[in-house]
């Protein structure tokens, strides 16, 4: 044995003799012993002083170089707001530095010691990232977080990035739900376990050609073994009605094992006032007028479970399994909307009334499971990811509608009418991936992937009419609607780094086959396109301190499963919303062009040229009186705009973030209950969002953000939206080393967020008013035990097709 020892011992020697190349590689971490993510490392020669390499730290505060030859270096360290650490290395073979503390910076101020604080947001190449780990938001959940996200804007069940909707993503995995059940989810999800929010405004081939940006939601990571618990909870209070969360998650690592478990229930009830006014016409001549006030009451009792277990099974070799369920049970999930609408005559004279009750009770299982395993080659960073999920969905809805109609003068209805729906989707998901990853000597990388994905989606709609308690089947709006999906997909993208330029190029080709089948018309809809999603980013360093890039980037939104649905689901006597399983995909075109100068500043141009987008739009039909929310293609959508952004210091406890963008918007869609005639609606607009951090007392444990939004007047297709305004105040305490917290806020201090909306061309004359509960007194809590400086392993779905599944909401 010791014999072949040293055998080997002499064989290694001689060949690392030789070969002359080493790697120097370390991890980077502050005082409390958590990774310094995008730090500055610098590698110079001792002997001169001249510039050899230079890297960031990785997410975990990894570094490292490579080819490096025998010499003596020098290493130096940076990021804002800790002293610079430096180095002399004597570099004879390969080495590990282990671990290197940065220490925060300290200045004395007239006897007080005052600790400067890593930034809470920070600007990177290709994306935005808010660290709300150091943010008094971290007691909220993950959706009142978006809501302060630089650049992100959620209003009126909407999330939306440069004026186009992102795709949601949790540690790089795509969560894919539908546009309410995401909010769900985030609503369900405590911020205390996210570490940052990344807004990538124009994502590489590694990421879906679905959707626009990429919201990637970053949760924190295991790093030594032990058990780590936490219970949280918020309270908010609005104008009508209180709203809870009360959740708990669970940690737990051994060398080889290692689990997360987070359970989350929000009861709540949220109230929405709207009156509405349409004038039907006739000949250029108002015919009639109807004037509407909405009052909606709706109550959820969201019940979220994630969990998930890896299993090391070796040093290259792991598995993992991962569940994500929400369900929201029916005795639990109702609207109640009560109308009354007066109609007047030409003349303005009041002619009849008629007031309306829907209530509408829904139910929600949604299971998601995946099961993972990852093998890492010898070569450092190549590795190949297998994936296999199944999702399995069931919404269904009961509806009953009853209207009374009255004359001016009379108590008692003249005519009288009820009808009920019942609804239900199932939907059955199941998607196989497999993705690649090879570095390329040094500075460049190589990935590729494939993806095949089968989805079943089986919706019935049975209609009743209700007379004398006697229910009878309304056929006429009654029908099942099967529709099933093929989706091949395959990309690979190569990146490459030089000392100015930096390149990446992407290619993804998606093949879609699909089938829609409506029973009640016998209607069979067969469908197939291939699409090609190129992508190119170029980035040009100048100097330290100033650089210019440019991105381009083909996506695709594919329609929504509800969207495709040819039901007409009456909302009331008047009223239905209808689908299309015509709908064509939209694909975008987006070209971003940028410029940073002294690191803090930047400007962004984008141009953002979008073919067949689909819109739900509000058509009135005048001569029947009728209103139809139609899922249809508009025929052209463009916009483009200047972004500028900024985060400084202003003082040591007072950093303050800026973003303002200017952008142009334009639609032009087929006005359908216009003799179908080409319309066109354009607007200049402007968003801005200011943020000032503040830190209080020697350790930094209270934090006070002040935000202020404004949004001026912008249109959605063909409807025109008022400008809104908002200012918010949240405050944070922590306590007992970092183990508790208690954070209280005040959203929309002068109820400033609602808005209108005015609908108004050719025959089309629609104007409502929002009031919401947006004026919101909110109380976090948050307390962890166990072993504090564990951090979790909580990752979700990545399946393209969860986001078109589908819930009704009134």
């Amino acid at each position: 044995m010791l014999k072949k020892l040293l055998f080997y011992t002499f064989y290694l020697s001689t060949f690392y003799g030789f070969s002359q190349d080493f790697y120097l590689e370390a991890t980077v971490v502050d005082e409390q012993n958590q990774p310094v993510a995008f730090s500055n490392v610098v590698l110079y020669f001792a002997e001169n002083s001249n510039y050899l390499d230079g890297t960031t730290t990785n997410e975990t505060g990894e570094f490292q170089f490579k080819n490096l030859k025998p010499n003596t270096y020098t290493l130096v360290i940076s990021y804002l707001g800790f002293e610079e650490f430096s180095t002399t290395i004597q570099l004879v073979g390969t080495k590990n530095l282990g671990i290197i503390t940065l220490k925060e910076k300290t200045e004395t101020l007239n006897g007080i010691t005052v600790i400067a604080k890593r930034p809470t947001v920070s600007r990177m190449v290709d994306r935005l990232v808010f660290n709300v780990e150091n943010s008094t938001l971290s007691n909220n959940n993950v959706l009142d977080v978006l809501k302060h996200t630089p650049g992100v804007l959620v209003h009126d069940g909407k999330i939306t990035v440069k004026q186009a909707t992102p795709v949601v993503y949790i540690n790089d995995r795509k969560v894919y739900l539908s546009a309410n059940e995401v909010q769900q989810l985030l609503e369900g999800t405590s911020a205390s376990n996210i570490k940052s929010i990344e807004v990538i405004t124009n994502p590489p081939a590694k990421y879906e050609a679905e959707g626009g940006a990429v919201l990637n939601i970053v949760t924190s990571k295991n790093i030594i073994a032990g058990y780590n618990g936490s219970i949280f909870g918020t309270y908010k209070q609005g104008s009508e009605y209180p709203k809870y969360s009360l959740g708990t998650s669970h940690f737990f690592k051994t060398k080889k094992l290692n689990t997360y478990l987070n359970y989350n229930v929000s009861p709540r009830k949220d109230f929405r006032h709207n009156n509405e006014l349409i004038n039907f016409s006739e000949n250029n001549q108002t015919i009639s007028s109807w004037e509407t006030d909405y009052k909606r009451t709706r109550e959820t009792s969201n019940h979220t479970i994630n969990a998930n277990i890896d299993y090391e099974l070796d040093a290259n070799n792991s598995i993992g399994f991962s569940t994500s369920m929400l369900i929201s049970p029916r005795e639990h999930t109702k609207t109640f909307v009560n109308s009354s609408t007066k109609v007047f005559s030409p003349n303005k004279t009041l002619d009849s009334i008629f007031n309306t009750n829907n209530g509408l009770v829904d139910e929600t299982f949604n299971f998601a499971f995946t099961l993972d395993y990852v093998h890492k080659f010898k070569k450092e960073g190549e590795q190949l990811f297998v994936s296999a999920h199944h999702t399995n969905y069931d919404f269904s809805s009961f509806q009953d509608v009853k209207t009374g109609y009255f004359y001016p003068t009379d108590a008692m209805a003249f005519r009288n009418n009820n009808f009920q729906t019942f609804s239900n989707q199932i939907i059955q998901l199941y998607t196989g991936q497999v993705d690649y990853e090879l570095p390329l000597a040094n500075t460049a990388r190589f990935e590729a992937g494939l993806k095949v994905s089968k989805i079943n989606s089986d919706s019935k709609l049975r209609q009743y009419q209700i007379e004398n308690d006697i229910a009878t089947q309304d056929f006429r709006n009654s029908d099942t609607f099967i529709y099933d999906e093929f989706n091949y997909a395959v990309y690979a993208s190569y990146a490459k780094d030089w000392d100015a330029w930096s390149l990446k190029l992407g290619l993804r080709n998606e093949f879609t086959d699909i089938t829609g089948n409506s029973l009640a018309t016998n209607t069979i809809n067969k469908k197939n396109y291939g699409k090609l999603f190129p992508s190119l980013y170029v980035l040009n360093k100048l100097n330290e301190h100033n650089e210019f890039y440019f991105s381009y980037n083909k996506r695709i939104y594919r329609p929504r499963y509800n969207e495709l649905n040819p039901f007409k689901y009456f909302l009331n006597d008047n009223a239905y919303i209808v689908g299309d399983p015509n709908l064509k995909p939209q694909l975008d075109d987006v070209f971003t062009l940028g410029y940073t100068f002294n690191t803090d500043y930047t400007f962004e141009l984008y141009y953002r040229n979008e073919n067949n987008p689909t819109l739900e739009i509000l058509f009135q039909d005048n001569e029947n009186t009728i209103l139809k929310y139609i899922n249809t293609n508009i025929d052209k959508s463009i916009s483009y705009g200047l972004d500028f952004t900024t985060y400084t210091k202003i003082a040591n406890r007072w950093h303050l973030y800026m973003l303002s963008s200017i952008f142009y918007y334009e639609n032009k869609f087929t006005a359908l209950e216009s003799n179908n005639v080409l319309a066109n609606t354009n607007k200049w607009s402007l968003y801005g969002n200011i943020i000032n951090y503040f830190s209080f007392l020697k350790d930094e444990s209270l934090n006070l953000d002040i935000t202020y939004l404004y949004i001026s007047p912008l249109i959605d297709g063909p409807t025109q939206v008022s400008s809104r305004h908002g200012l918010d105040i949240n405050l944070k305490k922590t306590f007992w080393d970092n183990k508790a917290s208690l954070s209280v806020g005040y959203y929309d201090i002068f109820n400033t967020q609602n808005f209108t909306q005015t609908t108004k061309y050719l025959n089309q004359d629609v104007f409502s008013k929002s009031y919401m509960e947006n004026r919101l007194f909110t109380l976090g809590f948050n307390y962890k035990f166990g072993n504090s400086s564990l951090k979790n392993n909580q990752k979700e779905i990545d399946l393209e097709e969860r986001n078109r599944l589908n819930t009704k909401s009134n």
